[in-house]
């Protein structure tokens, strides 16, 4: 089969599973997202779990590969760095990062009644808690496996927040305002002068 088409037809089917959310991811949807013949990802994809797995396994790469250039150079030099670093994380949430993670949300609920489907997107939440306690320690903050865990959960928390866009709850929350949000998060987690 055709790699390109099989990544067409994979991004085709994010963009209909963020768009449309679980219940109109179908063969037909892709096919018109994809813009190829009736049938086509079906071709591909004969089965709805084969299709939840082609935008798991998609997303996935996705992660990996923004995972890689987040990483590329060197981490956070201070509290200040980390702080840019999660504003952009977040603002990318309601810009280009929200067709991915749109779909993410969908396969997280999927996931709670397909067990298969859990384990294959578990590599990304745990490759967040690893990677943010490694930042928070670059920027040279008393991290302990309990901060860094607070301060992930608390930037997944706001993900579908940012992603409803209601007004009241994100200045409930405080993420109508990001840079006050990430320095409240960092304030509250690691109070100055914390050192253990």
């Amino acid at each position: 089969m055709n790699p390109e088409r099989r990544d067409r037809l994979r991004d085709a089917a994010i963009a209909v599973l963020a768009a449309e959310g679980g219940r109109g991811l179908t063969h037909r949807a892709v096919d018109r997202a994809a813009e190829v013949p009736d049938g086509t990802t079906k071709n591909y994809f004969p089965t709805r779990d084969a299709v939840l797995r082609a935008v798991a396994e998609r997303c996935l790469e996705q992660y990996a590969a923004l995972t890689a250039r987040a990483t590329a150079g060197p981490g956070p030099a201070d509290r200040a760095e980390l702080a840019a670093l999660f504003r952009t994380l977040l603002a990318n949430v309601a810009g280009p990062g929200r067709p991915r993670l749109l779909a993410c949300l969908e396969l997280q609920a999927e996931a709670a009644r397909r067990p298969w489907l859990s384990a294959l997107l578990d590599p990304m939440a745990s490759g967040d808690f690893a990677g943010f306690e490694a930042a928070q320690r670059s920027a040279g903050l008393p991290v302990t496996r309990q901060r860094a865990a607070a301060v992930t959960l608390a930037l997944h928390a706001a993900i579908p927040h940012l992603l409803a866009d209601g007004p009241e709850t994100l200045a409930a929350a405080g993420l109508d305002d990001l840079d006050r949000f990430v320095r409240d998060l960092l304030d509250a987690v690691y109070p100055t002068g914390t050192t253990d």
